[in-house]
């Protein structure tokens, strides 16, 4: 199904299942424990042996030598794998770095080995047996020193510019010139990268934790250098990636290759340490933001350039992507660097770009209010655009950003707030209020589904589409209900399995809705042949009540599979209307925070997101989504920091004790709102995504708290208690 007009009337309309609370279909599995998740899939494989990986002691530098033999004594012991004898494999595009090193180490960490043996126990003593020697090289591990040295930055791709930028700055009345500073971020989802795999003469199966089947199935097979068609990739149940997941790491590859060489099926976890510097992470920036403005308000020219570091071949962090869009203003520049840095790879973490753009760009439109004697949330209204900057004729297909500033604001008492830092107090605690705006782009992707019909009018639906702890089960289930006319307990959904259609996957806050579009595509066409088959007009006939029902006769919807199982597959497909409108989504984020007078210990009070985000499919799981991301933010805002051992080039704090996430003592009351809200343009369903645009601005929204609170701006995250102390006032 092409979508390339914006949709009209359509099934999912009625709102008889789609857009209700209901409580998640795989919750019940996943309470009790019957969820199988990939390292625990006993179910699939009996008697597996173990894989445990050796990693690279250095950042950089050259394998001189390897002694094995010790390890392949050791009791249990059943295969060593190495790059020597793992024979010739491939790099993913999607890699920055090759997955099994050597001889030539990219980064601290990287996998150089895996041992495989009848225990776990077994494979851990024996890798601790193994002996590598090495020729270390001198690595750039430090994203300051680089920028300040300047010789290792390039640009990516040329400055976005729209009219001239200096001198509409040069010629502003006032201004702000501000550098802010995000650090190096760890996915720390609960359930580790873990792999299953098993061969069957030269076909390949892999149990994973990954979020986008198809690029993983694709990027094994291109790494192992087999037919695409010879790997079955299964992600059922996946407890948490947040872009940590969308690519396949050394877990996947290592498991293939030790399942190979001991001629039985291998398993492998990657410990925590390994997942901070073997896999993927969220690049630290440095972001430099001048405004410049009319005495009255009104922005004149927007200038945001930020500088990130990665693997030779990796990507930056695109901080400076929302600035293009949220706000208007006549001249304009965004431009990213790029220095080569030694450190494990930088890629997607939730929401990338945003979150870390975001951090910046809703500090510096605070500071430019206060300069402005201008109230931050009347700062942002005075300069919405509903149109894109860069292209006036190119309007944005939804855009409630300022509803949600100014409902926020009513709900969350922002009238109540004093505009004077450092003012308000409850016992030993100042109290400030911060608000941000959060913006995410709504991004859609082909996506394809199976649904089935058997005679009873049980609905199967089929598709690679994965749950990240996200709801997708649910969602889905609720589309096929809606388009079928059942309860959503005559629908049972599959996910997570190659061998079902391409799905979107789960990424980018694009899963809900293009997979979902993908489900209403296949229902479409199974309509079709319902109607056929029982002689009715498939664009009059009603279905509902588990009937199909036109001009006065009604039939049981299962009769239609009488003869046979019915079965019809299709794929939305995104064309044309994503060039001609803008399609983003838009929040407004409101914190109070508590800072202690005299420790500069900073706690969350409250906290109200109000999201524009189009239809929303289920507001139970779109809540949880977006409360999970809103403490993820409070995390960045306080806490998160992989901390950088720039001699060595490897993150010091990599498990979780050292590594701090919010606990639920961190996080008290949260509210969530979602304006009224559907997009035809964006597609049938007339949603967009949620899950990143939850974290967009929250952490900009509590620095904003603190300084509210204390007087004391910090530009540099987390805004740690030391950052505090010398601005808290006296203690009398």
């Amino acid at each position: 199904m092409k979508f390339d007009t914006p949709a009209g009337k359509n099934p999912i309309d009625q709102l008889k299942v789609v857009g209700k609370p209901l409580n998640r279909i795989d919750g019940p599995l996943k309470t009790t424990g019957h969820a199988p998740y990939a390292y625990e899939r006993h179910d699939a494989i009996a008697n597996p042996a173990y894989g445990y990986v050796v990693t690279a002691g250095i950042a950089k530098g050259r394998v001189s030598g390897m002694e094995l033999d010790a390890a392949r004594r050791s009791p249990g012991v059943l295969a060593i794998v190495t790059a020597d004898t793992a024979g010739p494999l491939q790099k993913s595009e999607r890699n920055a770095a090759a997955l099994l090193g050597g001889p030539e180490i990219s980064h601290y960490h990287q996998a150089l080995a895996l041992v495989v043996a009848e225990t776990f126990e077994q494979a851990r003593a024996a890798a601790g047996l193994v002996k590598v020697r090495y020729a270390t090289g001198k690595g750039a591990y430090d994203l300051a020193a680089a920028k300040k040295a300047g010789t290792n930055f390039q640009k990516t791709d040329p400055d976005a510019r729209v009219g001239d930028f200096e001198r509409a700055y040069g010629n502003a009345p006032v201004t702000l010139d501000a550098t802010y500073h995000t650090p190096d971020q760890s996915h720390a989802m609960m359930e580790p990268h873990a792999t299953l795999a098993a061969w069957e003469g030269d076909t390949l199966t892999v149990w994973t934790s990954n979020q986008m089947i198809d690029w993983g199935k694709g990027d094994l097979a291109k790494t192992l250098g087999m037919p695409k068609e010879n790997v079955r990739l299964i992600s059922p149940y996946i407890g948490g990636g947040f872009g940590g997941k969308l690519f396949v790491r050394s877990d996947v590859l290592l498991a293939a290759l030790g399942a190979r060489a001991a001629k039985r099926p291998v398993k492998v976890a990657l410990s925590r340490p390994q997942i901070a510097n073997n896999t993927t992470h969220r690049p630290a920036t440095l972001q430099r933001i001048r405004l410049g403005a009319t005495a009255e308000g009104t922005l004149t020219a927007i200038g945001h350039e930020s500088w990130s570091g990665n693997l030779p071949g990796g990507s930056p962090e695109e901080a400076v992507q929302q600035t293009k869009l949220l706000y208007a203003g006549a001249n304009r520049l965004a431009g990213l660097r790029l220095a080569n840095l030694d450190l494990p790879e930088g890629n997607a973490m939730r929401a990338p770009g945003e979150t870390p753009g975001l951090m910046a760009l809703e500090i510096a439109m605070d500071e430019m209010a206060e300069k402005l004697k201008l109230d931050p949330i009347e700062f942002r209204i005075r300069n919405d655009t509903q149109v894109d900057p860069a292209n006036p004729e190119r309007p944005f297909s939804q855009r409630q950003l300022v509803q949600c500033l100014r409902d926020g604001a009513q709900r969350f008492g922002w009238d109540k707030r004093n505009a004077q830092p450092g003012q308000q107090r409850d016992g030993r605690w100042l109290v400030g209020l911060g608000v941000a705006a959060g913006f995410r782009n709504n991004l859609v992707m082909k996506s394809g589904a199976r649904v089935r019909l058997d005679a009873t009018g049980q609905v199967t639906v089929e598709t690679d589409m994965t749950d990240i702890g996200t709801g997708s089960y649910t969602i889905i289930g609720q589309t096929a209900a809606e388009m079928l006319g059942v309860p959503i307990e005559k629908v049972t959904v599959k996910l997570g399995d190659s061998s079902f259609p391409a799905s979107a996957g789960s990424g980018g806050q694009w899963g809900a809705n293009s997979s979902t579009a993908g489900v209403f595509a296949a229902c479409t066409k199974l309509r079709e042949a319902v109607a056929a088959k029982l002689g009715f007009d498939p664009a009059t006939a009603d279905f509902a009540g588990g009937q199909v029902s036109e001009g006065g006769k009604t039939v049981a919807l299962g009769k239609a599979a009488a003869d046979g199982e019915l079965v019809a597959e299709d794929s939305i497909e995104f064309a044309e209307l994503e060039e001609k409108f803008q399609q983003s989504t838009f929040a407004a984020h409101f914190v109070e925070v508590g800072v202690d007078v005299a420790t500069g210990e900073s706690r969350i009070r409250r906290m109200l997101a109000v999201c524009a985000a189009g239809r929303i499919l289920n507001p139970k799981t779109a809540r949880s989504q977006v409360i999970g991301a809103m403490t993820m933010g409070v995390g960045a805002a306080l806490s998160e920091e992989l901390a950088v051992d720039t001699r060595l080039g490897f993150f010091v704090n990599h498990d979780l004790a050292g590594y701090e996430v919010p606990v639920h003592a961190d996080i008290p009351h949260q509210e969530v709102v979602f304006l009224d809200e559907t997009d035809p343009v964006s597609s049938p369903m007339k949603a967009k995504g949620v899950g990143e645009l939850g974290l967009c601005g929250v952490s900009a929204a509590v620095a904003n708290a603190i300084y509210n609170a204390t007087g004391t701006r910090v530009r540099e995250y987390p805004i740690t208690l030391d950052k505090l102390l010398r601005g808290l006032p006296e203690l009398g």
